[in-house]
């Protein structure tokens, strides 16, 4: 099941592209309303894990975020090791937790924080910021919530 890899590959290439083409088109906080009232793009840093969680902790989370994403990298790719042939649900969604891991943890890596640029809102009410990669995550994670109900 190695072979949906390349889904995970896309993932990272994906985020890191568009990650890198808006640091170098806005300075942090910059950004443009996409749909009023809904959606807009605005560069973030973002030192914490989800919604800014740790974010303020003074540095030390960097390291532990980024063994926590080691270790999931590592049972992911295990993971997909052993699924069996016909798992194409399954393996599609780790592949796209594994691609959203990696482009987050190159960024903490590379950068100390992980760049994030998508807003959600409904009126005054804010989802924190996230990318492509939080994004794939999110996605990979209710697949195989899905998967699991649906071998009930």
């Amino acid at each position: 099941m190695l072979r949906y890899l390349w889904l995970s590959l896309a993932v990272v290439f994906l985020d890191q592209a568009v990650k890198f083409w808006l640091a170098h088109i806005w300075r942090v906080g910059q950004g443009v309303v996409i749909i009023p009232g809904l959606l807009n793009l605005r560069l973030v840093h973002n030192t914490g894990a989800a919604f800014s969680f740790l974010a303020g902790a003074g540095g030390w989370q960097r390291w532990a975020l980024i063994g926590v994403a080691l270790l999931v990298i590592v049972v992911i790719v295990a993971l997909l090791k052993r699924l069996k042939p016909g798992a194409t649900w399954t393996a599609l969604a780790l592949a796209l937790i594994l691609g959203g891991a990696v482009g987050n943890l190159l960024d903490r890596i590379r950068l100390g924080y992980v760049v994030d640029f998508i807003g959600a809102h409904w009126g005054s009410l804010y989802w924190p910021y996230f990318n492509i990669a939080d994004s794939a995550i999110s996605i990979g994670a209710v697949m195989l919530i899905l998967d699991a109900f649906r071998k009930r």
